[in-house]
């Protein structure tokens, strides 16, 4: 199971989960307000949040649509050094 989103699907997500929530919240207040019962808000966000995190989390197909191209490898000469640009550097000796 793939689990990188690209970064079309994590703005997606992104716009999915804060939508999810805001509905939630603003429908929890109303209904919280007509009743007189802070719980029900309270209830109704939180069902918005788990909606959202299902909706979300998991790396559905829909967030993978635009996959990153990566540039290819350059293979190493072997005419080049295999060390590291510091380790060819010569060492400072403390006295």
């Amino acid at each position: 199971m793939p689990t990188k989103l690209d970064y079309k699907g994590q703005k997606l997500a992104e716009q999915i989960f804060q939508g999810i929530i805001l509905i939630s919240a603003v429908i929890g207040f109303v209904y919280g307000l007509i009743i007189e019962q802070f719980g029900w808000t309270v209830y109704i966000v939180l069902v918005g949040f788990a909606v959202s995190c299902v909706l979300t989390l998991p790396p559905w197909p829909m967030y993978r649509k635009n996959p990153l191209s990566w540039q290819p490898v350059i293979p190493e000469t072997s005419g080049e050094s295999s060390q590291k640009p510091q380790e060819t550097l010569k060492k400072k000796k403390h006295k």
